[in-house]
């Protein structure tokens, strides 16, 4: 008879398993963590989509709250319900959204708190909202361990929120580059893009949800200005924009307005973005506000130069003049200026992408991030005896 006892168990709380950089991480986390260290549930207060087919442990149960809009008490208690069946050794909650849900977690007698900081929404892009900041401070006794994601973030923790610096673990993401590695060889046609990859295009790209902080309006209106200030580039210049959202209307309006529509390819979430990535010769990313962005250190893997916004954990992994270029948020033209560099550079373009290969190799592994996370769990779960 097996008697051998089971693994801890782990509850993990975010808002929407999805697409999306914090989805991302923690899909990865749990498929590289060792099955017989942990066993983990994900709790969705609102619902996930086929994002959750990424697991790869078959053993890995997926809850939905279907929380109402607003304050919803009666998913607390629903939470509260599901941690006394559940029975977990630690409870992961994940950025504003998730946070007021540690009280059910230490109401049910879950003896271990973990809160992770990824990144501020459209709502509060700078952390300066005084009620989000109260909140967090309110609740902090009951939150064993932080972990933020970047060096801004952990600065936002202890100088705004006051949490101690031996309650905090800074971890940043770590990207697979068994999936997200140079293209070697000439680029290959897409499957539905219009484009040919041909060697004479230079195609300019993101990735991420077109909603709000993600501000892909105003990459587009650098694209824009681009075509307007140097139009012989327009047979020559390639956008795309993958993702989809609330603000993919009033991009694909203001290609068509400008006579654009023609070399823009904006088709919505994709499953294969590691092989979009390889079709790109420059990466940006426009947000108003990130955490430790996911499509940065996949770009950067994947030895393309970036321009990114220096906002949040962006200057972390962007080193201006090495690997990419960061410009103001929300400065279209600062934009268009650095995409220009790359196009008329080739020579730095291709260095640049090297160089940020080379540091997603040494700095930001995925091992790396699932050993320090790891780490965090059995510091709280593992008797001292036994660590």
């Amino acid at each position: 008879m097996n008697t051998r006892t089971p693994p801890p168990l782990i509850v993990h709380v975010i808002y929407r398993l999805g697409i999306g950089g914090l989805e991302n991480g923690l899909v990865n986390l749990i498929n590289q963590l060792p099955p017989d260290a942990y066993r983990h549930s994900v709790i969705c207060l609102k619902d996930s989509t086929s994002f959750k087919q990424r697991l790869t442990r078959s053993d890995i149960d997926i809850y939905h709250l279907n929380k109402k809009e607003g304050q919803d008490w009666g998913s607390f208690i629903r939470f509260y319900k599901l941690l006394k069946q559940l029975n977990p050794a630690l409870v992961h909650t994940r950025n504003l959204a998730t946070i007021e849900y540690q009280v059910p977690a230490w109401l049910a007698g879950v003896r271990h708190r973990v809160h992770g900081e990824h990144g501020w929404d459209v709502f509060d892009p700078d952390g300066n909202n005084i009620k989000y900041q109260g909140v967090r401070r309110l609740l902090k006794p009951l939150i064993q361990h932080f972990i933020p994601l970047s060096k801004h973030l952990e600065c936002y923790l202890t100088e705004k929120i006051l949490v101690p610096s031996q309650k905090i673990t800074r971890i940043c993401n770590g990207v697979d580059t068994r999936i997200f590695y140079p293209l070697t060889g000439n680029k290959a046609p897409l499957a539905g893009c219009p484009f040919s990859f041909s060697q004479d295009e230079i195609v300019l790209g993101t990735v991420g949800r077109l909603h709000g902080v993600k501000d892909q309006l105003t990459l587009v209106k650098a694209f824009i200005w681009i075509c307007r200030n140097d139009p012989k580039l327009k047979n020559k210049l390639r956008l795309l924009i993958i993702g989809d959202g609330p603000l993919k209307a009033q991009a694909v309006q203001l290609l068509t307005e400008n006579g654009l529509t023609d070399i823009a390819w904006l088709p919505g979430e994709r499953s294969d973005i590691a092989e979009i990535m390889r079709r790109l010769d420059i990466f940006i990313l426009p947000s108003q506000a990130e955490g430790i962005s996911n499509t940065i250190l996949e770009a950067m893997a994947t030895a393309l130069p970036v321009v990114a916004t220096q906002v949040g954990g962006n200057p972390e992994l962007v080193i201006a003049g090495e690997t990419g270029s960061l410009i103001a948020a929300g400065d279209a033209e600062s934009m268009a200026q650095k995409v220009l560099d790359y196009v008329y550079k080739p020579d730095m373009r291709r260095l640049h992408g090297q160089n940020g290969y080379h540091l997603v190799l040494n700095q930001f592994s995925l091992s790396r991030m699932v050993g320090q996370y790891k780490a965090v769990y059995d510091s709280l779960i593992m008797p001292k005896s036994a660590t």
